[in-house]
């Protein structure tokens, strides 16, 4: 179940949990996602949290992280930084609510602000909003370019070696302004 939310939240960097996120969605937490132990396993903190973008930027109606130029280059995000607070632990056959607290827009690329949360019955509860915490994070993800047809690197007898150049470039100006657009729409809400 996917559930935009009708505000962003503050500028600060650590978001205050009491206050509506920009974007909000649940999942099941499934034995695959989990230890021996039956806890979600660290690692797969950063999946939900890439889910979590992922099913933002099909809510606004944009295709994903990849994109091609007019000149055939692709055009993609990848994760450059990823800061995670582990709070407390997600467990087998919850139900988490992975939210996008904050985006900050770079030239190129976009600081998310991201928290987990136990589904409680009331999510908007001020006062059960910490203790319903589980991590949160601050992932940047940098807008890059890459060639579809690599160039080779050695001409050495039929040498298999190819360099796929891929390159830090500006965010795209379509996906740019509806990101921006988003946001603005949800402060001023």
């Amino acid at each position: 179940m996917t559930t935009p939310i009708n505000n962003h939240t503050d500028a600060s960097s650590k978001p205050d949990n009491s206050t509506t996120p920009l974007f909000a969605t649940d999942y099941n937490v499934y034995i695959n996602h989990t230890d021996a132990g039956g806890i979600v396993y660290h690692a797969n903190h950063l999946v939900f949290f890439e889910n979590c973008r992922r099913d933002w930027f099909t809510h606004l109606g944009l295709n994903g992280y990849f994109l091609q130029s007019d000149h055939g280059d692709i055009q993609h995000f990848v994760v450059s930084q990823a800061d995670l607070h582990y709070k407390k632990a997600i467990l087998l056959d919850e139900v988490i609510n992975v939210r996008i607290d904050k985006v900050e827009l770079k030239p190129a690329s976009m600081i998310f602000y991201q928290s987990i949360h136990r589904h409680l019955p009331d999510n908007n509860a001020t006062s059960k909003a910490n203790e319903s915490l589980l991590s949160r994070a601050k992932i940047v993800i940098a807008c890059v370019q890459n060639q579809v047809k690599p160039d080779p690197v050695s001409k050495d007898d039929n040498a298999a070696a190819y360099n796929a150049p891929m390159r830090p470039i500006r965010v795209p100006q379509e996906l740019h302004d509806a990101i921006q657009n988003a946001i603005t729409q949800q402060t001023h809400k």
